[in-house]
């Protein structure tokens, strides 16, 4: 995507609340998971696991199939900015969310990173998940956006994420709603230098670029399996996925990260994802969560509010991951569900080191993205409005200390939807 959307990135994570199957007892079939991953046993209710079922993806949690439909939760209230954690607010934003959610038919959320205080991002799983029946998902940046910058080449800064990232997982492998890891983000977008550039003697002795770009590819890749070995060693009951921009390098992973159990891509293509789901499955054959996608709800060429369309791009995304999924009848659905981006609008995104500006709802396009096509053709062709992403807007008026929400046309629409995909798998799954 080449965004800076998460600038320095508080949250990270998704949560699913399961489809039942109906189906009794549980299939047994060969488990195409990643080297370390243990395999489920009949009765265990406490693993999540994946089964591949001739070509396609299920994924299980507590013995039950269900796709994920999932958010992305960062709920920054209007006036603060990217060093916001809401995991502290005293308010506790997500008890307000977390009852539309559930109305909505979201089951998971997905954080981008777990709070510094482990034990209130711990309470924040909880109570989502005893609250509202909504699972959580735990990424990690793993230092992208920190201070003095990644380097994946570097020893040190290795293990020290490492040991932050063991952390993590210690102290929140036991939340029953936690559904799964994600490593990583759009970190494949620092092997180009479009973000974070980082090097090493090793990588500057190699003249051609593109061969620069395969080097780094290969020492970033061999680091994520690294984390994910050793995170298998102490949390046996999660799966844990590769966070991808795209599926750019990712033919160069599958050769290396044989801890991983599933592809966490992030994709903007528009209002479907085109070849995705096929070309992934032709190099690197892991199930895929869409764990980023959406549409603003900006007109950036009319200059003025549309959620006509951002209702009709969500909508067919949706569609579309649902028709590659196992549930739709696709037995080579190779998806496991997505999640939107995002919940609620952040107001500090456009101007993200301005703290004034964080109190104003920017109208300004920060990025281009053709596939968007209804205000490509807006000045400099800046169409993607990163403070209206929201199925939420915001509005200065609180309500129990919070920015009140409105939702917005496709958080009804997408209510409609979810409510029409069937509650069990296709019968030839109920074997």
């Amino acid at each position: 995507m080449g965004k800076l959307k998460k600038f320095f990135g508080i949250s990270f994570l998704l949560v699913c609340f399961f489809v039942s199957s109906g189906c009794s007892p549980v299939r047994k079939v060969k488990i195409e998971s990643a080297k370390g991953y243990v395999s489920p046993r009949k009765g265990d209710l406490r693993k999540n696991w994946i089964e591949s079922i001739d070509g396609g993806y299920i994924f299980y949690v507590e013995g039950k199939p269900f796709l994920a439909k999932g958010v992305i939760y960062n709920p920054t209230p209007i006036g603060e900015g990217y060093d916001y954690d809401f995991f502290t607010d005293k308010n506790k934003p997500w008890l307000i969310d977390g009852k539309l959610m559930k109305e909505m038919g979201i089951n998971c959320v997905r954080i981008y990173s777990a709070g510094e205080d482990l034990e209130k991002t711990k309470e924040f799983i909880r109570d989502m998940y005893d609250k509202f029946g909504i699972y959580t998902i735990v990424s990690d940046w793993l230092g992208l956006w920190s201070y003095p910058g990644a380097n994946y080449a570097d020893k040190e800064f290795r293990e020290k994420t490492k040991k932050r990232i063991l952390n993590i997982v210690e102290v929140l492998k036991d939340e029953k709603g936690l559904l799964m890891w994600i490593l990583g983000n759009e970190n494949n977008y620092t092997f180009s230098g479009k973000i974070g550039f980082w090097t090493s003697p090793e990588i500057e002795k190699i003249s051609e670029p593109y061969k620069k770009q395969v080097k780094k590819a290969e020492i970033y890749y061999s680091f994520v399996d690294e984390l994910a070995g050793e995170i298998k060693k102490i949390d046996k009951v999660h799966p844990v996925a590769l966070g991808n921009g795209e599926a750019s390098f990712l033919d160069i992973a599958s050769g290396i990260c044989k801890n991983i159990d599933a592809l966490a891509i992030i994709a903007y293509r528009g209002k479907k994802f085109g070849n995705l789901f096929n070309s992934v499955k032709n190099f690197y054959d892991l199930p895929i969560f869409l764990s980023e996608f959406g549409c603003d709800s900006y007109d950036a060429y009319k200059d003025t509010e549309d959620q006509d369309v951002q209702a009709e791009y969500l909508l067919s995304q949706w569609k579309d991951v649902y028709a590659n999924t196992i549930f739709s009848g696709n037995k080579q659905g190779s998806c496991i569900g997505g999640a939107i981006f995002e919940w609620s609008d952040e107001w500090w995104k456009h101007d993200e080191g301005y703290s004034p500006n964080w109190k104003v709802h920017n109208k300004e396009g920060g990025w281009s993205q053709g596939a968007y096509y209804y205000d490509i053709r807006t000045r400099d062709n800046l169409n993607m409005n990163e403070e209206w992403f929201g199925l939420m807007s915001l509005i200065e008026e609180k309500e129990n200390g919070i920015n009140k929400r409105i939702p917005r046309k496709s958080f009804y629409l997408l209510k409609k939807l979810f409510s029409s995909f069937p509650a069990t798998l296709p019968s030839e799954h109920c074997n």
